[in-house]
């Protein structure tokens, strides 16, 4: 059997006003599948081999209850037959479902008594046959269909509009192709190159070779470029607020830290639990730092061990080698004491400053639905003299309005290097429920006095996670779905703008 190209080419070939009338009937007559012949059909027309002119075609076709009665009869007059062979008694309805079944039975007794072939008795609720046979039109109806092929001209107007009311037909419509030469009729078809190759300027075949058309004016495949993470997006608006609320940006491109930055500076203990290895990433190589400022170490040594500043200390030895072990930053808090430290230390001393920062950090957690080893910490930080924890509350407040939320509460909390401690709860209006949103405090002097702060200077912070609000944000109820490596990257691309509107904005809308 030849290939579906060559059998159309072939049967356009006897004369030239050769056509194929129809491709659905041609490919019957060739063994081909209709689908097949219009593929290759349509190929040939774009080299401009053939023409193709569209056809439809309607016709009905049965059903498989239609085709149940077409060869075993219509359901009432199977029901009447039944009536009839039972008698004058006639049939009860369970009698006549055991006889004929149920499905059977059911469409053709109401068939039997609307055609009045049949009725039902008074007194023992029988069905009783009122004639002793009947035309079954319906069965005729349909045969006449089949004999025609579904021709819709086969019956009329009133049986066809029946036949569907009953859902025993279905009108069917084919597309086909009406197939001539075109104007670069051939044979056979000679593949047209698509491009200019070394081999055939080496040879010298380009000059015999038929190439395809270029089109010049296409404007060709859409370039995909890059898109920006849902974190990304809800990180430059939270920047852009920060920085409409005059803070500047931290450096925060260093995720290794001494333990000295991460935890000593900001008097914690050497002997706290979050120092283990258990909730905190510790490096192997190099396992520990250089260097520190000395003066700067041996203050916060000598607070650690005797206090200072009205506090007693911890008691206890400390040790250097502890404080030069090197990690994954556990928080950005690392960044803010170098920060502070400069700030005390700065020629013209110190100036009153507004930090925030938001970047990656690491603890050695459990991985959940809602906890990562790593994740996006936001912090912000006012220094300045004699400010009070009503300052604290009114810049979180501020801050979390411009995010939208308004309904804030505040609980007291323990935080090693902050006093007072706030943990921040806002309300969620897709949960209805309070949901800790941040954490917050002011430094305590026992951190803030070795950096060499003046006494009156007070430093207040907050902070909170980024993924969090992310989550809430595009409604993402899983954090690997949102970070990681089984992030979908179809989510990336159509995640829409990040925009929040300011609170009475969104109280207005909720109202």
């Amino acid at each position: 059997m030849s290939d579906p190209e060559s059998a159309i080419l072939s049967a356009l070939s006897s004369e030239e006003g050769s056509t194929i009338s129809d491709t659905y009937a041609f490919a019957e007559s060739q063994n081909f599948d209709h689908n097949q012949i219009v593929g290759v059909s349509k190929s040939l027309e774009a080299d401009a081999y053939v023409t193709l002119a569209e056809l439809s075609t309607q016709f009905f076709v049965l059903q498989n209850e239609a085709d149940d009665i077409a060869s075993n009869g219509s359901q009432e007059v199977r029901v009447l037959d039944a009536l009839v062979k039972a008698g004058d008694a006639g049939l009860s309805i369970a009698a006549l479902q055991q006889e004929v079944g149920k499905d059977i039975s059911k469409i053709g007794m109401g068939n039997c008594l609307k055609n009045k072939w049949a009725k039902k008795d008074k007194e023992s609720g029988n069905l009783i046959a009122i004639v002793t046979e009947a035309k079954d039109e319906v069965r005729e109806q349909l045969a006449a269909l089949q004999a025609a092929n579904g021709d819709p001209t086969a019956l009329d107007d009133t049986s066809m509009q029946a036949l569907k009311r009953r859902k025993l037909i279905s009108l069917v419509t084919r597309k086909s192709y009406a197939v001539s030469r075109g104007p670069n009729y051939q044979p056979k078809r000679v593949k047209k190159a698509a491009d200019l190759t070394k081999e055939m300027l080496d040879s010298g075949s380009y000059k015999t070779t038929t190439f395809k058309e270029y089109n010049f004016q296409t404007l060709g495949e859409s370039v995909g470029g890059g898109y920006l993470h849902p974190l990304l997006k809800v990180r430059a608006e939270f920047r852009k607020i920060l920085m409409e609320m005059g803070f500047e940006e931290m450096p925060t491109s260093k995720w290794v830290e001494s333990s000295f930055w991460n935890f000593d500076s900001l008097f914690q203990p050497q002997s706290h639990p979050a120092r283990d290895a258990h909730d905190t990433f510790f490096i192997k190589e190099p396992a520990a730092t250089v260097s520190v400022p000395e003066d700067y170490y041996e203050r916060v040594k000598t607070m650690h061990e005797s206090g200072g500043s009205g506090s007693i200390g911890y008691r206890y030895d400390f040790k250097r080698e502890e404080a030069f072990k090197n990690l994954l930053r556990t928080h950005t808090t690392a960044i803010s004491s170098q920060m502070l430290y400069k700030l005390a230390n700065q020629e013209g001393g110190f100036q009153p400053a507004r930090y925030f920062s938001i970047d990656r950090v690491f603890r050695n957690e459990t991985m959940d639905a809602t906890h990562l080893c790593e994740f996006h910490q936001v912090e912000g930080l006012v220094a300045d003299y004699d400010l009070s924890l009503g300052d604290l509350i009114g810049t979180i407040e501020t801050f979390f309005k411009k995010i939208g939320i308004t309904k804030l509460r505040f609980k007291p909390a323990f935080n090693p290097y902050t006093e007072p401690s706030m943990e921040i709860f806002g309300y969620h209006p897709d949960l209805k429920k309070w949901t800790e949103i941040g954490n917050s405090g002011m430094f305590r002097p026992e951190m803030l006095a070795p950096m060499g702060l003046p006494e009156n200077v007070r430093v207040i912070a907050w902070g909170l996670s980024l993924e969090r609000p992310t989550m809430i944000k595009y409604r993402i109820d899983n954090i690997r779905n949102l970070f990681g490596h089984k992030v979908d990257l179809a989510m990336t691309r159509n995640a829409p703008i990040c925009r929040f509107e300011a609170g009475e904005e969104e109280e207005k809308k909720q109202q």
